[in-house]
């Protein structure tokens, strides 16, 4: 029987990207996986969401929150475990050690020294991604581990930056990279030319404005949507909510199509 993370693996081709769909809970994953998703993700916002927070959540309640969706899932599950949940090299190792137990087929680690905004130093954030790598080569099962460059979506280094730091993450065995919303699909094109490990990119912000077969072209291997669909979500609920206690009508909550939700979780 062929291990999830093998399935996982596979998946990622240059230039034919899937859609890897952040869920965060039992009928979310239920309900893309119906749909199509030939993979799922955590998303540690949309998960921080849940537990009435903005983000961040523990390493604790990111391996309990995984193993959930994992109960339901019938396709590879990557875990959301922002930046290996500890500044150390050797507790990221840990973590994909965690991870895997509980039937992760990967998770993915940032190189930002949470809470705080800030960027570890390179050279850390290669260390901390060679352990993780090391640890996830040791396991008795396949594991795929990618390697985040978080700093450009938090302003804290520009294109090249990242590209220097995607290509250490490379070198040090990371299996996918990801730089999230790099300034345009210029700069997303630059880094897929720049490196050899398959990348994801995150569709958010102007990035929605792309198609599947935009990223293909520039040869992205993975679409994630991090908290997108979550917001998205709460959007909608927000402008029913708006629209309910501020002018009294319910209009909003007539357009539901929950019979076919239903029909999705079943």
């Amino acid at each position: 029987m062929t291990h999830p993370a093998e399935t996982f693996r596979a998946l990622h081709v240059k230039g034919d990207p899937f859609i890897l769909a952040n869920v965060w809970d039992l009928g979310t994953a239920k309900m893309m996986q119906a749909m199509g998703a030939k993979a799922l993700a955590t998303s540690s916002a949309a998960h921080a969401f849940t537990l009435g927070k903005p983000d961040g959540v523990t390493r604790d309640e990111a391996l309990s929150h995984a193993a959930d969706i994992l109960s339901v899932a019938k396709v590879p599950v990557q875990g959301d475990f922002e930046n290996g949940f500890g500044d150390d090299p050797d507790t990221c190792a840990e973590t994909v050690r965690l991870a895997a137990e509980i039937g992760l087929a990967g998770i993915c680690i940032e190189d930002i020294a949470l809470p705080d905004n800030t960027a570890y130093d390179c050279d850390i954030a290669i260390e901390r991604i060679k352990a993780a790598a090391s640890a996830a080569k040791a396991l008795p099962n396949d594991f795929v581990l990618t390697a985040r460059a978080d700093g450009i979506l938090r302003g804290q280094y520009d294109t090249d930056e990242a590209i220097a730091r995607l290509q250490g993450f490379e070198a040090a065995g990371a299996d996918c990279l990801y730089a999230p919303i790099p300034p345009d699909m210029e700069a997303l094109a630059k880094i897929v030319s720049a490196t050899n490990a398959p990348v994801n990119a995150l569709v958010a912000g102007p990035y929605t404005a792309q198609t599947v077969s935009d990223f293909g072209k520039i040869g992205v291997a993975r679409i994630s949507l991090g908290s997108s669909l979550a917001r998205i979500a709460h959007r909608v609920m927000y402008d029913a909510a708006t629209e309910m206690f501020e002018t009294g009508s319910f209009n909003a909550l007539g357009h539901s199509i929950g019979g076919k939700i239903d029909r999705l979780l079943t």
